[in-house]
């Protein structure tokens, strides 16, 4: 019980400060960083750190990959449901194939229909934001004497 008490609060405490840093940092430098799939990717760095779904080739491929397919549909394809549908179905597909599986990057394609976003969307909030998800991490997990991140790169 005391053990599922601490990774809760540092849970609570790594999420807090990951999302801070992107939201300050929007603020701040007027660019993007916010991306709603951020939030679930925050729950499973911070909470579920050994989960291969953690790992950060799977946090920022898993994002990259599913955004650009996003746009790529949304672009390229149509911008209907049905297609909507396809871009989220490739980019699950396209994240097992590749082994980057992150499982909140599923949503991206479907915020990349939603917000009509441009193709700047893979650099700022997608790239930029997973990586300080990521760099974040690295430093707030490894802090604990007990916790060690990334478990593989």
């Amino acid at each position: 019980h005391a053990q599922i008490n601490i990774f809760g609060q540092q849970a609570f405490i790594g999420g807090f400060i990951a999302i801070s840093i992107i939201g300050y940092m929007t603020k701040s430098f007027d660019n993007l960083l916010v991306l709603g799939s951020f939030g679930a990717s925050c729950v499973l760095i911070f909470a579920y750190d050994k989960s291969p779904f953690s790992q950060p080739r799977n946090v920022i491929f898993g994002h990259l990959i599913a955004t650009f397919i996003g746009l790529f549909f949304f672009h390229f394809v149509s911008q209907e449901w049905w297609s909507m549908a396809l871009a989220l179905a490739t980019a699950i597909s396209a994240m097992i194939l590749t082994k980057t599986v992150h499982p909140p990057a599923g949503s991206n394609p479907l915020i990349v229909f939603l917000l009509a976003a441009n193709w700047d969307y893979l650099i700022f909030p997608t790239l930029i934001g997973s990586i300080i998800l990521v760099v974040t991490a690295l430093f707030y997990i490894n802090l604990h004497k007990n916790r060690n991140y990334p478990q593989y790169w």
